[in-house]
């Protein structure tokens, strides 16, 4: 009885999946190419650069210090037991660098960011917006999506550089002034074995996938949201959640790849 109950959901889902997951891909691939349109505006792409970027900048700058000033208190601790506490900037940077600096801005852009486009755009249809511009003749994915997709992928790798130099300088604070390690070492140690396409160059290409992911979850939920304003809060909502979900399983994909 259970099975003749389960099966016909799983084909339901199924059935209602695949279209949207098409249409989702067919979206994304007509706003990255967007920029080749008469209709695309680069002063727009400016704009949204500084809406998604220079806006968020505070948050990122405050996240990024004290996850800096917390790896310096934990990796002190830790390698202080094996006599290794030269290699504290080495430990900060790598982790800043590889793992928590790509991680955290992508976490903390879809927070602030992503749900702030979600629940622009949607408005954008439920008021109607979107149906005006086609009827005018402007392809609303050109004019409103893509300018936005391109500067989330844009802004993206640019606050993960922040976040990563406000990390280690935060790390240092802790490290050298307050735990006693010495300056030269930590500089020293962490020049030695960070390499710039092994470690800088991988962290940003993670950031910029973060940043089009994020992004094209956020613009994509907005876009098909239902034009209600309990359509519109449940597609911030869902942005929210799916892009964090996104971000974390992409980073083991790209970890595997990359490292």
């Amino acid at each position: 009885m259970k099975e003749d109950f389960l099966v016909p959901r799983i084909g339901h889902a199924v059935r209602e999946t695949v279209p949207r997951m098409g249409m989702a891909a067919r979206f994304l691939v007509s706003s990255l190419t967007a920029p080749v349109r008469r209709d695309f505006s680069f002063r727009q792409w400016l704009r949204q650069i500084f809406g998604l970027g220079v806006l968020s900048l505070a948050l990122m700058v405050v996240a990024a210090f004290f996850t800096g000033m917390v790896l310096g208190f934990q990796g002190y601790y830790a390698l202080v037991r094996f006599g290794a506490t030269s290699a504290l900037g080495t430990l900060i940077a790598l982790s800043l660098l590889r793992e928590l600096g790509p991680v955290l801005t992508a976490l903390l852009f879809a927070g602030r960011a992503g749900s702030a486009l979600t629940a622009e755009i949607g408005s954008m249809k439920a008021t109607e917006q979107l149906d005006a511009m086609e009827m005018m003749a402007v392809n609303p994915l050109a004019w409103v999506v893509a300018p936005r997709l391109w500067g989330g992928i844009f802004a993206v790798p640019i606050l993960c550089t922040i976040f990563d130099l406000v990390g280690i300088f935060g790390g240092y604070l802790v490290s050298v002034p307050i735990l006693g390690v010495d300056g030269g070492t930590f500089w020293a140690q962490m020049q030695a074995n960070v390499s710039f396409h092994g470690d800088i160059l991988n962290g940003l290409i993670k950031a910029a996938c973060f940043g089009l992911v994020v992004t094209w979850i956020a613009t994509w939920q907005g876009f098909s949201a239902h034009p209600t304003a309990e359509g519109v809060g449940s597609a911030t909502t869902r942005s929210v959640v799916m892009a964090s979900l996104a971000v974390l399983g992409l980073d083991f994909i790209l970890t595997a790849l990359l490292f």
